[in-house]
């Protein structure tokens, strides 16, 4: 196989029947990819009022068989090898987009020129080649069509009252803020066989190399990263950090299963990622925002507002217990399901929006933050553009 027919046949045709979607009637959609992410997007979809599963498409038969399989209605519906099949389609009027990082940029234009609503899995590319690939495909959208990412807790309930608080200015001016992407299993100690060729290899587990994944920061630590470019209301202009590997690595060639990468924004906003990987199961997701008159908490599962309360007075300078939460909410369910349904309640409803651009600031930005802890050195967000 050749990477262009392992990627599902990168050079799209314009379908020979544009479609046109009726508003209030249940959007039909198609899978791009049905590994694990897309199976597990695809399902919640499935499940959604405003949508049904109208196709699936893999390279892979055993992929193809698992979204029949495992995504309700999978059975029911045409599976297609190449993606250009499925995008020719006028019947599909949107499409999630779950293929490994480096694809991201190629399928993505490809469903642009296709004329599709798009739900784009994170993060935007591996590269900074790929992402302005992909913005360049965004100018290009048709403005009607919701283009939109997996950086859910853009649309969580919960993330929305914190957002709503902080705009409200009710924990003041903030200057740090931090989010932490502490969590991971023990530490692998072998490679996997390989038997498979290598470009196949690349796709299968695209997750432990930097060319098809970016590493651990693009692909996991974007999402901290997105929130904290959301709060500074702007992308860093620099970055510096730390990072390393603590475990050797015995397959795959990511450079850092741990970074502390200092962001720096305008107006002398500081914004700081603390990640570790490999912590034998200990979890430490959040994102924390300071202020001069109290302190947002956000999580993919609760919030928390901190504050100056009168009638929670610290007993004396010893006494370190917190008394100082204002508010707390807890999320009703799995944030991936409210961004799905924002997805298509905005296709029914008529009110399309489209993310690339601050899904491409929160990938430059890990870009950035990756060459920092590599070059061991400042690094500024034009050099980084500089570097494809």
């Amino acid at each position: 196989m050749t990477r262009r027919e392992l990627a599902g046949g990168l050079m799209i045709v314009s379908p020979a029947t544009a479609f046109s979607y009726q508003a209030n009637s249940k959007v039909t959609f198609g899978v791009i990819g049905t590994g694990g992410r897309g199976v597990y997007v695809g399902s919640h979809m499935t499940r959604d009022a405003n949508a049904q599963l109208g196709a699936i498409c893999d390279i892979f038969p055993d992929k193809i068989d698992q979204g029949k399989t495992r995504i309700p209605g999978g059975d029911k519906v045409p599976a297609f090898k190449d993606l250009n099949d499925l995008l020719a389609r006028p019947d599909i009027d949107a499409v999630l987009i779950a293929t490994p990082i480096f694809l991201h940029p190629a399928h993505f234009e490809a469903a642009v020129n296709a004329k599709k609503h798009i739900y784009c899995e994170k993060a935007a590319g591996t590269s900074v080649k790929g992402v302005k690939q992909l913005l360049a495909a965004s100018a290009k959208a048709d403005p009607t069509k919701t283009i939109q990412f997996g950086f859910q807790q853009r649309h969580s309930p919960e993330y929305l009252k914190a957002w709503s608080v902080f705009k409200e200015g009710k924990i003041g001016d903030v200057k740090q803020m931090m989010s932490y992407w502490i969590l991971g299993n023990e530490p692998p100690t072998k490679a996997p066989t390989i038997n498979m060729p290598r470009e196949e290899e690349l796709i299968r587990r695209w997750g432990a190399w930097r060319e098809t994944s970016g590493s651990c920061i693009v692909e996991q630590d974007c999402h901290g990263i997105d929130i904290l470019n959301w709060y500074a209301g702007n992308h860093p202009v620099k970055a510096v950090g730390t990072g390393g590997l603590r475990y050797p690595l015995p397959y795959g060639d990511w450079t850092s299963d741990h970074h502390n990468i200092t962001y720096y924004y305008p107006h002398g906003v500081e914004g700081w990622l603390i990640s570790i990987k490999h912590t034998a199961g200990y979890r430490d997701v959040k994102e924390q925002m300071y202020g001069s008159k109290g302190m947002l908490e956000l999580a993919r599962t609760y919030y928390k507002w901190h504050g100056m309360i009168p009638s929670a007075p610290l007993k004396n300078a010893d006494d370190l217990r917190d008394r100082s939460l204002i508010e707390r909410g807890d999320s009703k369910r799995e944030i991936t399901i409210d961004a799905i349904e924002v997805f298509f309640k905005s296709i029914v409803n008529g009110k399309p929006h489209n993310e690339a651009q601050s899904a491409a600031d929160a990938t430059y930005a890990a870009i950035l933050g990756r060459m920092a802890y590599e070059l061991k050195r400042e690094v500024t967000w034009e050099e980084m553009l500089k570097s494809e």
